[in-house]
């Protein structure tokens, strides 16, 4: 006899639909036949269920009152607490009830629950500054534990709110994370400090950018349609980011680096708030944020030396926006 399947509940808060737009990519036969496959239930998700009006309340309410069990719980999506915690700001049409109060509702008879985005994970864009709607995530506000479930929070399972963070995710991480929740093969240890399943969070953007040669030898870009390395002059925070970005395609090929374009650190706590994205900010000409896996002396030391053995071909291609001279011996 095979299992029962695990019932997935998915709600969008304060949100762009970004995260379903990536995660509908998933799998060469598409989401649904994905969820199927490894035994899970799509309850309802606002965006692409059939279910409406009368029919979506009945299904809350049979979750709500236990007789429909809940594996994961799925929310999209920034909480808005506002104005003054009363959550009014962000309201189920048909129900008077805020978001606030449903996630909290829900977030207590789920097994597991799942933050997808960052939005969700952290806050997001909605609470960049100045943030009228006094927006968080469900177990975090910023990088401060909390959140609109409270920090003490935990699901049935015993486990804390799981946080697929991202603008927008990854859909691998979000299918992986709902998959490794069916087969009961995600705990605590499988976790990072805030949250993120190691499986992604355990690499930096980084490690594998189509941009390495350059980053080794410190071959720097300094407009976006250059080749060279981003970190120098234009913003990049790849070798501070947390994902696998790089490692792995998006929806069937690319990046963010590899499209030319600068990473963000979307998968962190208080992105939102950095200005100027696309500019790195430096103090005595050198980069305020350096890389996360090598003391700043060692790199600081590599660089000059990197500086100074850099390949004229290296240089030249670095500085432009396509390969302009092939590698050759003694090049």
């Amino acid at each position: 006899m095979s299992p029962a399947p695990k019932n997935l509940l998915w709600l969008q808060a304060g949100s762009c639909g970004g995260c379903t737009m990536a995660v509908l990519e998933h799998g060469a036969a598409g989401w649904f036949a994905e969820l199927k496959s490894f035994g899970i239930n799509l309850l309802w998700h606002p965006s692409v269920s059939e279910e409406t009006g009368d029919e979506v309340l009945d299904i809350l309410a049979r979750v709500e009152s236990g007789e429909t069990p809940l594996d994961i719980l799925c929310i999209e999506g920034s909480i808005l607490r506002g104005p003054h915690g009363t959550g009014k700001f962000n309201r189920m049409s048909g129900t008077g009830r805020t978001l606030l109060d449903i996630s909290r509702s829900l977030a207590a008879r789920a097994d597991y629950c799942v933050a997808v985005g960052s939005c969700a994970a952290y806050g997001g864009i909605p609470a960049g500054d100045p943030d009228p709607t006094d927006a968080c995530g469900l177990h975090y506000d910023g990088a401060e534990p909390g959140g609109a479930l409270g920090r003490d929070y935990r699901s049935a399972s015993g486990l804390p709110v799981i946080n697929v963070s991202g603008c927008a995710p990854h859909p691998g991480w979000m299918m992986e994370t709902f998959q490794a929740l069916a087969m009961g093969d995600l705990a605590a240890d499988d976790l990072d400090a805030l949250g993120r399943p190691k499986f992604f969070a355990a690499h930096l953007a980084h490690h594998g950018c189509s941009r390495n040669e350059f980053y080794e030898f410190k071959a720097s870009a300094r407009v976006l349609s250059e080749r060279g390395c981003m970190m120098e002059h234009l913003g990049c925070k790849a070798t501070q980011a947390i994902g696998d970005c790089n490692q792995r395609a998006w929806n069937g090929g690319g990046s963010c680096t590899h499209a030319g374009f600068a990473c963000i650190s979307c998968t962190a706590p208080n992105f939102e708030n950095t200005r100027n994205f696309h500019v790195t900010p430096k103090v005595a000409g050198i980069p305020v944020g350096l890389p996360l896996d090598m003391p700043k002396a060692w790199f600081m030391t590599l660089a000059a030396l990197s500086k100074s053995a850099t390949p004229e071909r290296v240089r030249k291609n670095a500085e432009a926006d396509r390969i302009v001279e092939n590698p050759r011996r003694g090049k």
